[in-house]
């Protein structure tokens, strides 16, 4: 399953470099991911809007198993 998360963030990523931020994948637990806000996209106001609206979004609709994302 991290393969095809991996593959969903690196849809994603272009959106967030524009912005100086970026995403990494640290671990996936059963149905639930694990990510790192890093860059501009750390400590940003808007942060929580982009893991779950853009990240966690993208990834349950692209792979169904997915239950949420967490930022660690």
């Amino acid at each position: 399953m991290k393969l095809e998360v991996e593959k969903v963030l690196n849809k994603i990523r272009p959106a967030l470099q524009a912005d100086g931020g970026d995403v990494e994948l640290v671990d996936v637990e059963g149905g639930v991911v694990k990510v790192r806000l890093v860059g501009a996209c750390n400590g940003c106001p808007m942060a929580t809007m982009t893991l779950k609206g853009g990240i966690e979004a993208a990834l349950k609709e692209e792979i169904p198993s997915v239950q949420r994302v967490e930022s660690v």
